[in-house]
This record gives C-alpha cells, sequence and structure tokens, in this order.
C-alpha cells in the first residue's frame, strides 16, 4: 500500500500561529514601548513582570497589574504604547528565524494557514507587510475581532473558522503559556515554542521545540495523525 504524500495528507488540515514571540522576535519591542509608556505616566514594568503579561490583551494587562489606571483610559493608553511598539520595529523588523521557511514549507505542504494575536490590527498589517512569506497566509484574526483574551480560545476558534478547518483539525504554533492553554481550550494540538518562556512553564503543549526550524510538514502530521487517520 503506498504511503500518500505530505501534500495529500495536509491538505484540509490548518496550522494556527501566533505573531508576538512566534513569527515576530517583538519580546524586546515590546517590552520597551510598555516601559516606555508607563514612564510618562509615572510608573514602570520589571522585565519579569513584563514577560508574566505577555500574549495577554492590554486591557487584561491594565486590568490585573495596573489597577492605578483607570477604565475609561485603557484605550488612549493602549493606542500609545502599540504606536511606541510599531515605531520600533519598523526601524528594524524582527522576524523570528525560520518563520519565512516555515510559512512556505507548511503551505508547500498542503496545510491552511492563518494568524491569531491579540494585538491591534495596526500591528498584524506591519507584520504581514514586512514578513517574508505572508503570503501564504489565509487569513488574519487581531484583538479587536474577540472579546476574550488569551487563555480563552476565542481566537483561535475564529482564525480557524476564517480558514474553514475544525479547529480539532488544526495545529497552534505559540510562545506563551497563556497561548497554549487557549490553543488547546479551542481542541487545537499545540507546538509551543521556548524563548519567551522557559521549556518548563510550556509542558501542557502537546510538543515543545526550541527553534522554528526544529517544525516540520512530519511533525504537524504526527500530532494530526488520529484525525488524519478518521479522514482516511
Amino acid at each position: 500500500m503506498t504511503t500518500p504524500s505530505p501534500e495529500k495528507l495536509l491538505a484540509g488540515f490548518g496550522v494556527l500561529f501566533d505573531v508576538d514571540g512566534t513569527l515576530v522576535d517583538s519580546y524586546q519591542a515590546h517590552f520597551q514601548s510598555w516601559r516606555a509608556m508607563l514612564q510618562r505616566h509615572g510608573l514602570d514594568v520589571t522585565e519579569e513582570q513584563f514577560r508574566r503579561t505577555f500574549g495577554r490583551t492590554n486591557e487584561d494587562i491594565f486590568e490585573n497589574d495596573f489597577p492605578s489606571f483607570r477604565r475609561e483610559d485603557y484605550t488612549a493608553l493602549g493606542d500609545e504604547k502599540e504606536a511606541a511598539y510599531r515605531e520600533i520595529i519598523r526601524e528594524h523588523f524582527p522576524a523570528m528565524p525560520g518563520a519565512s521557511e516555515l510559512l512556505a514549507t507548511l503551505r508547500q505542504a498542503g496545510a491552511t494557514l492563518a494568524v491569531g494575536s491579540s494585538a491591534p490590527p495596526e500591528n498584524l498589517e506591519v507584520m504581514l507587510r514586512f514578513l517574508a512569506g505572508t503570503e501564504h497566509i489565509t487569513a488574519a484574526t487581531h484583538g479587536k475581532e474577540v472579546s476574550r483574551g488569551k487563555p480563552d480560545p476565542e481566537v483561535f476558534v475564529t482564525s480557524a473558522r476564517k480558514i474553514g478547518v475544525e479547529p480539532r483539525k488544526c495545529v497552534v504554533v505559540e510562545d506563551a503559556p497563556a497561548g497554549v492553554s487557549a490553543g488547546k481550550a479551542a481542541g487545537c494540538k499545540v507546538i509551543a515554542l521556548t524563548g519567551t518562556a522557559p521549556r518548563e512553564e510550556l509542558t501542557h503543549a502537546d510538543l515543545v521545540v526550541d527553534s522554528l526550524s526544529e517544525i516540520t510538514p512530519r511533525s504537524v502530521l504526527a500530532l494530526l495523525r488520529q484525525e488524519i487517520q478518521r479522514e482516511s
């Protein structure tokens, strides 16, 4: 019996990417922009405090980590921080090593690709403009399209719906513990990338890697094997 090719096997399946810390090495740019915004308002944040917030929505961070801010000011404060972030990454776009190659490889293998992020649409527009390989991405979901941030699964459920693939037939690629939880809650298999968080904080993922180059069509197929067998 002939083994089906990866191109045939991945057709009908999806890979949903987080953006910050996964496709874009934006950790330091976000940290710098948060510090700049907070210092203008008489506050500050340590790197350790910031690391625990990575992947969450601005509103969630304001509410839980900076209670001195008024809720009615959240939007303006978030816009101020995000404008500073975009200014930083436009000067030197920090693509994650292997991101462009991975997008091309998975698309060539038949997967339908999407991105799902709590970031505002303007941030995603910068990513789609500057990151090579984004022509392989079929759909993008940004923070203004969802009402609940990670670890709620809404962003990945929405992304899967946009590409017309059931979440159980999708693999999520994430870097933050909250994002891993979101992907699992959506019903997806999850690959976690170390860097933003250490390996020991990502053990609830189905697979943990230290580099995007470790992700291949074969590793995605291995996670989706049960669904592939069900389809065949």
